[in-house]
């Protein structure tokens, strides 16, 4: 999970950095909860618990 959480944070600064994207906490949490559904779905181990 905090390789999850780390990996969504680094995205969102380069967007706001390459991309001129505003930051925004809202739209992190909800990548956060998407990605994690996903890697879920993949079959990333003790992951479907916590969510």
């Amino acid at each position: 999970m905090i390789i999850l959480v780390a990996w969504e944070i680094w995205k969102h600064r380069n967007r706001c950095v390459f991309d001129d994207a505003q930051p925004n906490m809202q739209a992190l949490l909800q990548e956060i909860k998407y990605e994690a559904r996903l890697w879920a779905a993949a079959g990333a181990k003790k992951l479907k618990q916590l969510l």
